[in-house]
């Protein structure tokens, strides 16, 4: 049952059903019980009402009283009502002979004891009170029949739920109305909904919402809220992704343009190798923002089969050979005496190009790029070290946002995006990036993973310690 009013509906009638069928059990039972002592109290009052009369009449003791008890008349039945010959008495001697008795009285004793007691007689069971009057020699005794009892308590409940199930429906329908009453709300905020376009994220009015929906309400205005900031982060990215491409296509093709109208081989020669870095920035940017799309919408980049960390880093290392060599950049590595494997390298592998990438170009000439892999107690950590001229306290606290670029960023075309692209895998993956100054002059950028992850599509392995490695870019 997925309508939340028909289930309403459904539990409030069960509930209510219960309870009604739990209050008929009850005035059975309690009706049952007082109706009892009520009849009992006739059969007593009753049979001592008779003896009072037999005293009464005989007016003297002894064997004349018996005498007039022997000619009292049989008790008269008037079979007016629906419970004709409800109450039968029968009236014995001492002696055991039967003095006396009530039309339609059966043919048997009714009891043999004194006091309240029941008996089948004649194959009917007889509810009596027998009173004894040891003065006259007599025990009188009063009965009903135990079905004209369970008769009276059957006709008491029935006159009970013959107005409740005539009521039952009506209380069904009010039930049903009050529970679409109670949702109208929730109609009223769905209807509101639709009737928005998609390019409406304004907050919703709370107004006077009942306060069960007021945090749906705010709930919806906080996803509102932050599916506008991401349109618009996508806005800008969009813009400045544009306006970066726009550039060195246009400088490819002024070169291109200059290469066709040179006029001697020199001049074509560096057209073309303007081409060619042009063509270099080009790919390098497509490629961060192919890498930032794929760090933003990580939600499972786990691999089947995990990869060692060391290996990852020596292969961006060998990527980015070419571009220290061109710079005259040393390229050292260290992995440390920890081997550690991760299904995340897709996410691991550009975030270490980048950090690489960034400290190659902010190097000069003649210095060297340390990155390393170690062990820090249950985490593993990825230092990279320049001796570039760092990052200004300023920008500092802006350098991992999308294509922001700081008083010091390295030449060569940067867009921007390294450190952003950085940030974006680091938190995919559940770590950490850290930034900080390097003694002596530089930059220390750092990637800190938790060694066991959080969850299975990021989980992380640490193996025994092996032989550590090392290479040279």
């Amino acid at each position: 049952m997925n309508s939340i009013r028909r289930r309403l509906f459904v539990i409030l009638l069960a509930a209510t059903g219960v309870i009604w069928l739990s209050a008929v059990v009850w005035i059975q039972h309690s009706t049952r019980t007082e109706l009892g002592h009520v009849l009992d109290r006739r059969l007593q009052e009753s049979a001592q009402m008779v003896a009072s009369l037999i005293r009464r009449n005989g007016g003297i003791a002894g064997p004349d009283a018996a005498a007039l008890v022997d000619e009292a008349p049989a008790l008269p039945d008037t079979g007016r009502h629906d419970f004709a010959r409800q109450l039968i008495c029968q009236v014995w001697g001492f002696d055991g002979r039967l003095k006396s008795e009530s039309d339609g009285a059966p043919s048997g004793q009714l009891a043999e004891q004194q006091g309240f007691s029941e008996r089948e007689v004649d194959g009917e069971v007889w509810r009596v009170y027998t009173h004894v009057d040891a003065d006259l020699g007599i025990r009188v005794m009063v009965g009903d029949a135990r079905f004209i009892r369970d008769r009276l308590v059957h006709g008491v409940v029935m006159g009970l739920l013959a107005p409740a199930m005539l009521i039952l429906p009506l209380l069904a329908a009010l039930i049903w109305l009050a529970v679409r009453g109670g949702l109208a709300p929730l109609d009223r905020l769905a209807q509101a909904l639709s009737r928005r376009p998609a390019t409406d994220l304004s907050p919703l009015k709370e107004g006077s919402a009942p306060s069960e929906l007021r945090p749906m309400i705010e709930a919806l205005n906080g996803l509102f809220h932050r599916v506008e900031g991401l349109r618009e982060r996508e806005r800008s990215f969009t813009a400045f992704a544009a306006h970066e491409l726009k550039t060195p296509l246009a400088g490819l093709k002024t070169q291109a343009q200059v290469a066709t109208l040179a006029p001697d081989a020199a001049t074509r020669g560096r057209a073309l190798a303007q081409i060619a870095r042009g063509v270099d920035r080009t790919d390098r940017m497509v490629r961060q923002l192919l890498d930032m799309t794929a760090a933003e919408n990580a939600i499972d980049a786990a691999q089947p089969h995990p990869q060692d960390g060391a290996r990852i880093l020596a292969e961006v290392a060998d990527e980015l050979a070419g571009l220290a060599q061109a710079r005259g950049v040393a390229l050292r590595l260290e992995t440390g005496q920890a081997e550690w494997r991760t299904t995340q390298a897709a996410l691991l592998a550009p975030a270490l190009r980048n950090l690489l990438e960034n400290a190659i170009l902010a190097s000069p000439a003649g210095a060297a790029v340390d990155a390393r892999l170690m062990r820090a107690g249950e985490a593993v950590r990825f230092s990279v070290l320049d001796r570039g001229p760092g990052i200004a306290e300023a920008d500092r606290p802006h350098v991992t946002e999308r294509f922001y670029r700081g008083a010091a960023s390295p030449s060569g075309g940067g867009s921007g995006l390294g450190l952003s692209i950085v940030a974006a895998a680091v938190k995919a993956m559940g770590g950490e990036l850290r930034l900080s100054p390097r003694d002596g002059g530089g930059e220390q950028a750092e990637i800190i993973l938790p060694g066991r992850a959080r969850s299975a599509p990021r989980e992380l392995w640490w193996n025994r310690p092996a032989a550590g490695k090392q290479s040279g870019g």
